[in-house]
């Protein structure tokens, strides 16, 4: 197990190599990344169709945290880019000069536009999938779930006004403070079943708290969107996905990218010291 300086150096390692890739690269690795964090969100759905009513919305949302966390896992053990933790680990590099704050926006930009391109194809397989009724235009319960879920996510921001923009964004800033966390985690184990398990648990707790992650809303709306959802995509960009997406900026930069790396700059610069040395 890695110790905490030698974790947040690890991020500087993965955010300098995320951000020395080309814009198709960063592309694939997106569209990949969104469609690995769809199938988790198809699977929170699925697994947790029927279970408010039988058990109420306590285990309801246990269940959907329990089974999401697959995304992001498949994402980190594979290689592949996601946005919301690209938002920490890019300016741990440029923190530490090991890269431009030019490449972090381009990077970002990127593998955001990525990352919606594999939510979106996820979704309309998820339509025409288990959604819908074999053989019928009928919707599945799960495809009714997929309309509830996407509702949920704006209609009553919408509703709130300002107030309910307000609390996407500060569901945002949560929920990448946690995806970012069991980032850090998964880089202190160097086992394949330490860093599932150092993973699990944080984004678990995001999903089952009813935090917002802008990549997963990707697709939970945009899914529920193509069934029949009362959403435009006018309320879905203002009311969900903009202020989401700035509060996991905030989340990931801020209180994770900055604080980790001003808690740990003395022993970081160390390291980049010796580096430099071994490299003359």
């Amino acid at each position: 197990m890695a110790k905490p300086a030698e974790i947040v150096a690890l991020a500087g390692d993965a955010g300098r190599y995320k951000a020395g890739l080309d814009a198709t690269n960063s592309v694939v690795r997106g569209f990949m990344g969104g469609m690995f964090i769809a199938m988790g969100a198809t699977f929170a759905t699925v697994a947790s169709t029927g279970v408010e009513a039988a058990f109420g919305p306590g285990v309801k949302a246990l269940i959907a945290g329990a089974v999401f966390p697959v995304g992001l896992v498949m994402i980190v053990i594979t290689g592949m880019s996601l946005f919301t933790g690209d938002t920490m680990l890019l300016p741990v590099a440029a923190l530490q000069h090991r890269t431009t704050w030019q490449k972090v926006g381009g990077t970002w930009l990127w593998v955001y536009a990525g990352n919606f391109l594999g939510s979106l194809f996820w979704a309309y397989l998820m339509v025409w999938g288990p959604f819908h009724k074999p053989g019928s235009t009928d919707l599945s319960a799960f495809g009714q779930t997929a309309v509830a879920i996407a509702q949920l996510k704006t209609l009553p921001y919408a509703a709130s006004g300002i107030e309910g923009w307000g609390a996407a964004f500060a569901k945002g800033i949560a929920c990448n403070i946690l995806v970012n966390l069991a980032i850090l985690l998964a880089l202190s184990a160097e086992q394949t079943g330490g860093k599932i398990l150092a993973m699990w648990f944080p984004i678990m707790t995001f999903v089952s708290c009813g935090f917002e992650h802008s990549i997963a809303n990707m697709y939970f709306v945009p899914a529920g969107m193509m069934l029949g959802a009362n959403v435009t995509w006018g309320q879905f960009l203002k009311w969900n996905l903009l202020p989401v997406t700035l509060g996991n900026i905030i989340g990931g930069f801020f209180f994770v990218g900055v604080v980790y790396f001003l808690c740990f700059r003395r022993e970081l610069a160390s390291r980049l010291e010796v580096v430099e040395r071994k490299a003359a």
